[in-house]
């Protein structure tokens, strides 16, 4: 027979084991929130961390574009590499320069915008037949169709890289500021002569295509490029 204290035990006994249980639940859960909280701040700090290296990057990215232009120019221009063309010359030299009739060069002219640049870009020719030591103009025509005005800058470069140091520039628009106000239109001018001594190079034995490629961005106002003394007198 079961007795009475008996009775009464097992529900005290199962009172307690609920009890247990449900600070064991309540400590679990207690522990749950705070680890839940230490990770949502550790998530927030690594999401802070990333967002300022993201900014950092992007400014450090957008100020190597705007330093790209003047440290290449000047880079190209002192040592003659990348297929940068030659520009600055005194009209004596060009006068008395040496024509070579017996090469026929076939000059191409490329045009290209960069992205965010608004501006309409082309050549006015596709190409024109020269001879070294003789002088050529060519034209290109930007066109801005927006409703505001718009300052640009162009690069150029010269394929193949070889003809670079004797495709020389009288006159261009280059490295320079040309600022369009809306729906105004240029015609800009490039005025040059590849120098008689590419007939003489047997690196650009039957290379006789040449390619002027012209790209323009988009300058923000009151950005000037920082050109040194002896770059200024030379172009």
């Amino acid at each position: 027979m079961i007795s009475v204290r008996h009775l009464f035990s097992v529900p005290a006994a199962v009172c307690r084991l609920k009890r247990k249980t449900y600070q064991m639940s309540t400590s679990q859960f207690h522990t749950s929130n705070v680890l839940r909280r230490q990770s949502a701040k550790l998530y927030d700090k690594g999401a802070q961390s990333l967002l300022y290296y993201l900014t950092a990057g992007g400014v450090f990215i957008a100020g190597l574009s705007y330093a790209a232009v003047p440290m290449y120019r000047i880079f190209c221009q002192t040592t003659g590499l990348g297929g940068e063309v030659q520009v600055g010359h005194d009209a004596e030299k060009v006068a008395n320069l040496s024509k070579r009739p017996d090469r026929i060069l076939t000059v191409k002219f490329t045009s290209d915008t960069a992205a965010g640049m608004q501006w309409n870009f082309k050549p006015q020719q596709a190409e024109l037949k020269v001879i070294p030591g003789e002088t050529a103009l060519a034209f290109y025509t930007a066109t801005n169709p927006t409703d505001k005005p718009i300052i640009g800058v162009s690069t150029y470069n010269v394929i193949p890289y070889e003809a670079g140091p004797y495709f020389n520039k009288i006159q261009c628009f280059c490295f320079e500021e040309q600022m369009l106000n809306p729906h105004e239109q240029v015609d800009m001018p490039v005025f040059f002569y590849i120098d008689p001594d590419y007939d003489d190079d047997p690196k650009l034995y039957r290379k006789d295509e040449i390619i002027l490629a012209y790209t323009f961005f988009e300058a923000k106002e009151g950005f000037t490029m920082p050109i040194p003394g002896y770059a200024q007198k030379n172009h």
